[in-house]
This record gives structure tokens, sequence and C-alpha cells, in this order.
């Protein structure tokens, strides 16, 4: 367990740093270098636009990628995603600017950011099933939850690299060339992430399973549709949150407050820290206390901090801030650390990489694609506290909540006996 929760969590590390780099530089520089002709304000918001192509593309990456999982195996899944999703973010890096070829510059960057929003939707089901399922049933939260640090440790590469460029090289050199120079390392962790996985061994879950689903998407619709939605709503929450404060508080706080990217980064990564090493902590508690308290407990610490932390991000005080960001990631970390194990329980074997992943995907299309260009929105209609973005970030804490209480408890259910819920109502063990 110890061996296939590190190359996991390292995989799920690379495969969200291909992910994150774009997501800051998307914060910092894309909106200029991309789309010069728009004003400030809209070349972020387009920039933020081809942001969110990436969640879009994720649900369809989890049908694809789960068709392979339910069908031929969790182990092939780790593979085919860590190439895409590489391959797609080192040619980001090679895209010339605007200046250079004109309108084809944002075209070819919406469709390299669709190709790794189509890799990271199959790298989470297949890198959480893989652990699940060979975890004992008494720990399963705990070493589910090392593939859910790895989306933390790659936030901490990609802006790591973007902390040290930013603070190394002047303006002009960051935005000539500067940038790239996290998207063109990708290629070198892919291939790391590659040897890493190499040796890993198949689930013993997946080769229990005497009839593999031959249409997984169609049966995980057919009988397990509103189990679907509520899990994309239960998660929403937790995207809106984390990109809320990993992106769209960058481009706030730079272009609005005047802070440095500088402080921002290191403001954000700290708090990351702290959410990465929280992650098993809480993982134990699912697995004594369950994983539907958990989340309700943390939906309910969400909606309550929303305020305060966009009036602590208001002050541009570096300690501020980070402690608004503190206490929106331990709300976060409450859910999300437990939601590896979750997840996979409410499906049954034959199904499961397909719906826990459709599931997980399409909360990120509910929170995460849209937030960054709303809260822009509503931040830009506000004074100097963003009261709107608060109010917006707690009604989605409050939605995801309700959904949470429609979700039944699984703990201790062991993954390969799970029931085979009846026609649109979630299972119940």
């Amino acid at each position: 367990m110890p061996r296939l929760a590190a190359a996991s969590l390292a995989g799920t590390a690379i495969e969200f740093y291909d992910f994150f780099a774009y997501g800051t530089a998307a914060a910092l520089v894309l909106g200029r270098l991309f789309f010069p002709t728009f004003s400030p304000m809209a070349g972020t918001l387009a920039a933020f636009g081809t942001f969110g192509v990436g969640f879009l593309a994720r649900p369809l990456g989890s049908v694809l990628f789960g068709h392979i999982g339910d069908r031929h195996g969790r182990r092939p899944v780790l593979v085919g995603s860590l190439l895409l999703t590489g391959a797609s973010t080192v040619a980001v890096g090679c895209v010339p600017v605007y200046g250079s070829i004109g309108l084809a510059a944002p075209v070819l960057l919406l469709l390299l950011r669709f190709l790794q929003g189509l890799g990271l939707g199959g790298e989470w089901g297949g890198a959480v099933l893989l652990t699940a399922e060979h975890a004992p049933a008494g720990r399963r939260a705990l070493w589910s939850s090392f593939p859910q640090v790895g989306p933390a440790v790659g936030f901490l590469l990609a802006n790591g690299v973007m902390l040290a460029l930013s603070a190394t090289l002047s303006d002009a050199q960051f935005a000539q060339w500067g940038w790239r120079v996290p998207f063109w390392a990708a290629g070198v962790l892919a291939v790391a992430g590659l040897w890493l996985r190499s040796s890993l061994a198949e689930s013993p879950r997946f080769l229990e399973i005497d009839d593999h689903a031959r249409m997984p998407l169609a049966e995980v619709v057919r009988h397990h549709w509103r189990l679907v939605l509520l899990t994309a709503g239960a998660l929403a929450v937790g995207y809106a949150v984390f990109y809320t404060v990993t992106t769209w508080s960058l481009a706030y706080a730079t272009e609005r407050l005047g802070v440095s990217r500088t402080v921002m980064l290191t403001c954000v990564m700290a708090a990351v820290v702290v959410k990465g090493a929280l992650t098993p902590l809480m993982a134990l508690l699912g697995d004594r206390f369950g994983r539907r308290p958990l989340c309700l407990a943390g939906c309910t610490a969400t909606a309550l901090w929303m305020f305060p932390m966009v009036a602590l991000l208001a002050t541009g005080a570096p300690l501020l801030m980070f402690l608004g960001f503190l206490g929106a990631f331990i709300g976060f970390v409450m859910m999300f650390a437990v939601i590896a194990a979750y997840l996979p329980e409410l499906y049954e074997p034959r199904v499961r990489c397909t719906g826990a992943a459709v599931g997980y995907n399409l909360g990120g299309v509910l929170g995460g694609a849209l937030t960054p260009i709303v809260a822009t929105a509503l931040a830009e209609h506000s004074g100097r506290v963003p009261w709107g973005v608060g109010a917006y970030l707690t009604g989605i804490a409050l939605f995801s909540l309700a959904c949470f209480a429609l979700l039944p408890e699984t703990r201790p259910v062991p993954v390969a006996r799970a029931v085979e819920p009846a026609a649109g109502r979630p299972a119940t063990g």
C-alpha cells in the first residue's frame, strides 16, 4: 500500500501540476499575450475563459477513460491520461503569442487546454480507484487520501516554479519567455510519472469482476443518474473555493489591490501546504466517523467562512490574506480528504470508474469552470471588499450542503460488495 499510494500521489501531482500551471499563467500573463486587443479586464476574462475550457473537457475525459477503466482495467487509464496531459502541457509552452500568429494563437491555446482537461478527467478515476480497490476497508479513506494530496503537491510545484521565475526575472523577461518554463518542465515530470507507474499491479477488484459492463456510460445514465447529479452538486463548492483562492485571487490582488505577484503566490502556497498536510489526518477521521458527516461539516464551515475570507483578502495584508485562504482550505479538505473513498463506495464495481469520475469532474464544471469568470465580474462592480464574491461562494456552499444531505453514508461497506442501486437512486450499501 505505501508504494502504491506513493505512485498514485506522484502521478496526480504531475497531472495537476500541468493543470495548475495554466491557471496561474492565466491569472498573471496570458490575457495580455494572447488577447492584447482587449482591455486589461476583458483580457483577464478571456484568459479565464480558456482556463474554464479545461473543466468542460474533464467530464468528457472521464467518460473516455472511464470506459477504458471499466472495460480494460484501471492501470491503462493511468498511463494514457498522463501521456495526453503531459504532451498537451508541453505544447502550451510552445504556442506563439498573438503578436506572432494573430488569431491562431488563442485558438491553439484553447485546443491544448481542452486536451489538458481531457487527460486530467481520466487521471482522477484511475489513480483513486487503483488505490481504493487495493486498500483494506477499515483504512480506505486514509490510503485513498494520498492521491488527493497530489493536487496540493502539483500546485506547489507549479507555483513554486512561477514564484522563482517571478522573483528573478523582470516583467519583460517573464512575459517574453519566463512563463513558458513551467510548461516545458511538464515533459520531464511526465516521463518520471510514467516510470513510477510502469510497475503498478492491476486492481484486484477489477480482476474479480466476471461480467464487465459493455457500455459503462449507458449503465451509469440509466441506473445512477441521480447519484451522479448529487455528487456533482456536492463537490461544486470544493472546486469553487479552491479556484477562487488559487486563480481568481491572484488576478484580483495583483490588478486591483496592487499586491505583488511574489507576495500573492507565497500566501496561497503557504495555505496549500497546510491543506496538503491536513488531508491524511482528515481522512483518518473519515475512517473513524464516516464520510458523510465530515463532508457536511466541511460544507457548513465553508458557508460560514466565505464573507470573512473576502474581507481578509481585501486588506491586501499578507498575513490576513493567508488566514483567509487557510480557513477556506480547512473546510475544503474536510470534504475532499474523504471523497476518494466515498465516491467509489457509492458505485458498483462494474461501472465504478465511469460513475465516480463523471460525478467528480461534473462537479468541476459546476464549481470550477465559471468561478474565476463570475468572481472577476462580481468584483468589478464591488467596492474595495468584493462582497458579491462572498455571497456567490456562500450560495454554492449551501447548494452543495443540500446535495451532501441527500447522499447516503457508505462506511464501512467493503468496496467489492457495494450493492447495485435501484434505478435512479443512490446506493445505500
